[in-house]
């Protein structure tokens, strides 16, 4: 077998000094993920400019059997574009394959390669009097093809879906080098399975994406975001079904958040200001969006859903956004929770859903019960509520040691909310993905049958096992001994 020297020597021939490096510099920026949580080595960074030199460079790893960890915009949340400690895998990264390739307001989609940063998309749309309706928080450096990779959320998923229901057709380099190219977008298409999906949310295991073709919807006319107060999760749930049945169509997110988590933001956040004037145990932040043919009587419907829930003893309290200042403004308030539970202490963070109607219930039973079994921490859930789906976090007890707290204690804390988890009949990872992170917990808890099919597509696709290891799919010896 020929040596690694060679293969670097080999790749550069192919993608020249832009598209292949070994220099230490230049890789270490991208050897940790962006939580910190983990560091590992790579031979090289491979850095491609179109799907063909991806093909290429994907059978050059095959022939001299070095294993690939793709990398979108390193913003995931699971570890799962981190490469391991071994050094003997490349780094792949799209980020020089950002054109969008075409834009078609009449049929209303955009076909991006996956280095198009989800802002850049955002702002294209617009160009157009069109949207794109998925948006999150790392939107300045996510690309598509780490959103497609992992299936990616976010705060509209209420209304239009993850990024599954974005995708209408998908090109993607397999293991073998060859290039899957579906993206031709068919109302209806029954040619056996439905391969494209098979890739979307694989974290890079299946294949590599290296474009999509996704959907674009009509730009918003005007939207209303509104900060409400009530008394416990179980009204903010019937706040939501209050405005799923008032304002079936307009309703665009719903998110919850504790009071706890406000006063954290309040804290941390220059500048920042509680909307409502009294305290609430639990806020609801409520956005309706509509085409501009309707525009007009958006502010009106609102206020009105607002009063009947007002009247009918779920809403304490609440207030509209005067302009969209004061709306990206509430929104800020939403999306400082995680920096402003960073500057506590540490936390042990967990992305997790269960049905959507026993949410609630599954938030008020699980705090209680953390908090009683480990002493001194603090358990907060905010989020998705209409998705079913809340960040779920546990903080470390005042004065534990950033790092020690979540290797030691932290663990147990993150078993034991998996295992609340599993026993509502939920999901260990709702948006964040599987990665390295929650791998082996996937193993432990998976069902069975579930577990060994997944086992079977990654053989077939990758059976030499050189699609970003170690991440997504637990092996049998773990799922044996969980």
């Amino acid at each position: 077998m020929s040596s690694l020297s060679d293969f670097a020597r080999r790749a550069t021939e192919l993608l020249g000094p832009r598209g292949f490096t070994c220099d230490p510099d230049l890789l270490e920026p991208w050897l940790t993920d962006w939580r910190g949580r983990y560091h590992g080595q790579a031979l090289g960074l491979a850095s491609p400019s179109t799907r063909e030199e991806v093909a290429a460079f994907v059978k050059l790893c095959s022939e001299f059997n070095v294993p690939i960890v793709p990398q979108g915009g390193n913003s995931g949340m699971s570890g799962g574009a981190t490469p391991d400690e071994s050094g003997k895998s490349v780094l792949l990264s799209l980020r020089r394959m950002d054109r969008i390739r075409s834009l078609n307001p009449a049929s209303r989609q955009a076909v991006c390669e996956a280095g198009v940063i989800l802002q850049t998309l955002h702002e294209a749309a617009e160009e157009h009097g069109l949207r794109f309706p998925l948006t999150l928080g790392g939107k300045g450096s996510a690309t598509i093809g780490g959103l497609v990779s992992t299936n990616a959320g976010g705060t509209q998923v209420l209304r239009h879906g993850t990024m599954r229901a974005q995708v209408l057709g998908i090109e993607a380099v397999l293991a073998d080098g060859q290039i899957f190219d579906s993206l031709t977008a068919l109302k209806k298409d029954n040619r056996g399975f439905d391969l494209k999906q098979l890739l979307i949310g694989s974290e890079g295991t299946l294949g590599i994406v290296t474009a999509a073709n996704l959907r674009l919807l009509p730009a918003i006319g005007d939207r209303v975001v509104a900060w409400c107060g009530v008394a416990s999760i179980g009204d903010a749930r019937k706040l939501l079904l209050h405005f799923e049945q008032a304002l079936p169509d307009e309703l665009e997110g719903f998110e919850v958040v504790p009071e706890h988590c406000l006063d954290a933001v309040l804290a941390h956040l220059p500048g920042s200001r509680a909307p409502l004037a009294e305290r609430y145990q639990w806020h609801a932040l409520v956005e309706l969006a509509t085409t501009p043919a309707d525009a007009a009587a958006l502010r009106d419907k609102a206020e009105a859903a607002l009063a009947e829930a007002m009247e009918a003893g779920i809403l304490l309290d609440a207030t509209i956004a005067a302009n969209e200042t004061q709306a990206d403004q509430f929104w800020q308030l939403r999306d400082s929770i995680a920096p402003a539970e960073r500057a506590i202490g540490p936390a042990i963070q967990h992305d997790i859903s269960v049905p959507v109607e026993r949410m609630p219930d599954f938030i008020e039973a699980a705090i209680p019960e953390v908090e009683a079994r480990f002493p001194g921490v603090t358990g907060v859930a905010f989020g998705h509520l209409g998705d079913g789906n809340v960040h779920f976090h546990v903080l470390a007890p005042a004065g534990a040691a950033r790092g020690e707290w979540e290797e030691s204690q932290g663990k147990a804390v993150s078993r034991h909310v998996h295992d609340l988890v599993a026993e509502w009949g939920g999901s260990i990872s709702a948006e964040h993905g599987i990665g390295q992170m929650k791998r082996d917990e996937l193993g432990r808890l998976g069902d069975p049958v579930a577990l060994s099919l997944m086992r079977s597509v990654k053989h077939a696709l990758d059976p030499k096992g050189l699609l970003n290891p170690g991440k997504l799919v637990p092996l049998a010896s773990q799922a044996a001994s969980a």
